[in-house]
């Protein structure tokens, strides 16, 4: 039994903590809604009041937050993990932030002794529930191997990817062509349906040509059902997608279509879909053009 702390208790989060209790660890779990640590205590976890009591009571500790400044909060803020984490801990950020600034907090971190890994996954909710995420990791690859155990509790798929920070590039790297594969759908089921072209039946021509796409095939059936509870959301898609323009920026490297795509995404937010699944962000299309991809097949327009 390995003493491992938990911070972070959303979609993604709680899931990934119980599988981590459910296989006999003492963990240490923190959420910014004390309720979540509270609920997941009572199925064995310990909760505590600050990320700096997870600290005390950990070896290795998992956060899996919102964005880069609640990552750094955790890490490095006042009750922070760095106040109470002992030289030789283990901290596995396993959130979606900035390539650069994970770095920086890394460095911050190894001055007291304290090891880093960036480690975000992927999988969504279903994933997080089923132990079935990937996870992509950037670090020290002796670290990796130590808390690779963890890992495999958690998910199916572990890829090493490099140093510091390559975790969040190979992440963002993925979620760039997810974001964009999700603009281009939504435009090309705006477009076939107001033409008359039933939804369903160009879903079933897109799974038997090359523009197959598993991602596809899974959200179009939600888009079909109007059902657009949240998986994965588009503020958080959203975020990504900022955080690909900025290490784009930092590299040099063009990225026009990931811009278009997060204005879109942008655009879904001020709708007031932000917090519903990224197959919502479809609506704002839908809402321009009076039309609605439905299971019926018939345009509304």
């Amino acid at each position: 039994m390995a003493n491992l702390g938990f911070l972070g208790l959303g979609i993604m989060g709680g899931p990934m903590a119980k599988h981590l209790i459910d296989a006999g660890h003492s963990v240490a779990l923190w959420s910014h809604n004390a309720e979540k640590a509270t609920r997941l205590a009572v199925q064995g976890g310990t909760a505590c009041k600050t990320p700096a009591d997870v600290a005390a009571a950990s070896d290795c500790i998992f956060l899996c937050v919102g964005d880069t400044a609640m990552s750094r909060e955790v890490i490095l803020g006042q009750d922070g993990l760095i106040a109470r984490a002992k030289p030789g801990t283990i901290i596995v950020d396993c959130s979606t932030v900035s390539p650069s600034e994970s770095r920086r907090i890394g460095a911050e971190l190894a001055k007291n002794g304290v090891e880093f890994l960036d480690a975000p996954c992927t999988g969504s909710k279903a994933g997080a529930e089923n132990g079935q995420l990937t996870f992509m990791v950037g670090g020290k690859k002796e670290i990796f191997e130590k808390v690779k155990p963890y890992f495999e509790l958690m998910g199916k798929l572990l890829y090493y990817c490099g140093g510091a920070g390559m975790g969040l590039h190979a992440k963002l790297s993925q979620n760039m062509i997810l974001g964009s594969l999700l603009q281009a759908f939504n435009e090309s089921l705006v477009l076939s349906t107001k033409a008359g072209v039933d939804p369903e039946l160009m879903l079933d021509i897109l799974n038997n040509s090359a523009a197959r796409s598993g991602f596809i095939s899974a959200k179009a059936p939600m888009v079909f059902k109007r059902d657009f509870s949240t998986n994965f959301s588009v503020k958080w898609m959203e975020k990504d997608m900022r955080l690909m323009l900025e290490s784009a920026a930092e590299l040099d490297i063009p990225a026009p279509v990931t811009s278009v795509a997060q204005q879109m995404l942008r655009a879904a937010i001020a709708k007031g879909y932000g917090e519903d699944d990224i197959c919502g962000s479809i609506r704002v299309l839908e809402d321009l053009t009076g039309t609605e991809v439905k299971a019926a097949g018939k345009p509304s327009a």
